[in-house]
């Protein structure tokens, strides 16, 4: 049986069937887009109290959650309402072992219907799906992961927020700063604020987003990797020496980002080859917006398919190098852009 193609998140349906069928009593509240989560918590808030100050809202923070308190929490019958809401904020889950696990489970398993809790994961932590809390969790609970909006939803979303600073953006250039800031919203908040207060004209431009955006690592990254397969052997040795020394982009980091491109590189130009549709190949690649795409054909086209698995099968041999040799790993990266550099194309 063929596997079922996994659903991608889309949060004005979310917030539809929020407002539609109205709260459930629990809610597990993940992933790396949490300016829509903290959106979609307050939509959800709203329908269960009047506000943060209502005698039916209790917060519970921590790592490790009092799980004595959650159950007088979740028990406690509303006051003058409806519904009480309960949110558990910067919870470990997966350190929730043995007695604690058991104990959660027995409060989520009986949550009474005039109690909705929600158990918001924050993007520092990662969600092991092995583990029992988060089997049990699941298992109860309406479970949301908030990804990054697909391209035309995040472009309008982009365009409203320089309209609201009295701005516009075109498509191209909405795309361009998506791939230099990258797509979470709130990280370009404070670029689309910064861009807008800076440029002179109504219109943004690239100039406006490359003079003032702060360009994610791995914007920069990929842009090395173009600059290798257009034979632009300097301007990557400059920009890969830029990108070190930022202590904040460990080598290690970089060579997974910069391998990780390597092998986009090769599953497009293999898919290409099989005469695959563009729609699977951003699928097989990971990409999710044109622009990017398009980018990525560019730099592939320059390479043979034999060569771009030699370039695979370096990029693993150095990645075994700096784990295991003990080498700088400045000094890797350094040797390996050589070879990238060098190699047959």
């Amino acid at each position: 049986m063929a596997k079922k193609k996994e659903q991608k998140f889309n949060y004005s349906m979310e917030i539809k069937l929020l407002k539609e069928k109205g709260p459930e009593r629990l809610y597990l509240l993940y992933g790396p887009e949490d300016y829509l989560r903290e959106r979609y918590i307050d939509e959800l808030r709203k329908l269960c109290v009047s506000d943060e100050l209502d005698f039916n809202f209790k917060r519970i923070d921590g790592p490790h959650i009092d799980m004595t308190a959650l159950a007088e929490a979740v028990d406690s019958v509303p006051f003058f309402s409806d519904r009480s809401f309960v949110e558990l904020r910067g919870f470990d889950i997966n350190k929730c072992r043995d007695s604690d696990c058991e104990r959660l489970k027995s409060i989520i398993a009986d949550i009474p219907d005039y109690c909705t809790v929600a158990i918001i994961i924050g993007s520092e932590y990662e969600l092991d799906g092995r583990l029992a809390a988060i089997k049990a969790v699941k298992k109860y609970a309406k479970s949301i992961e908030f990804t990054e909006q697909d391209q035309d939803a995040l472009l309008r979303w982009i365009g409203n927020r320089f309209s609201a600073c009295g701005k516009s953006i075109g498509r191209a250039d909405a795309e361009y700063l998506s791939f230099v800031s990258g797509t979470l919203m709130n990280r370009l908040i404070p670029e689309i604020e910064k861009i807008a207060s800076y440029a002179q004209g109504n219109v943004i431009s690239r100039a406006d987003i490359d003079a003032t955006a702060h360009r994610i690592p791995e914007a920069d990254i990929f842009e090395m990797t173009d600059m290798l397969s257009q034979g632009k052997i300097d301007s990557a040795a400059k920009l890969l020496s830029d990108i070190l020394s930022d202590k904040n982009n460990a080598p290690i980091y970089i060579h997974a980002v910069f391998s990780q491109q390597i092998r986009r590189m090769y599953a497009y130009k293999l898919a290409a080859s099989k005469g695959k549709p563009k729609s699977l190949i951003m699928e097989i690649t990971g990409v999710r917006y044109d622009f990017v795409y398009n980018k990525l054909s560019l730099a592939a086209k320059q390479y043979s398919l034999e060569a771009l698995k030699n370039l695979v099968e370096l990029c693993t041999e150095y990645d075994f190098l700096m784990k295991s040799s003990g080498l700088d790993g400045a000094i890797l990266l350094k040797e390996l852009l050589i070879k990238v550099a060098v190699a047959e194309k």
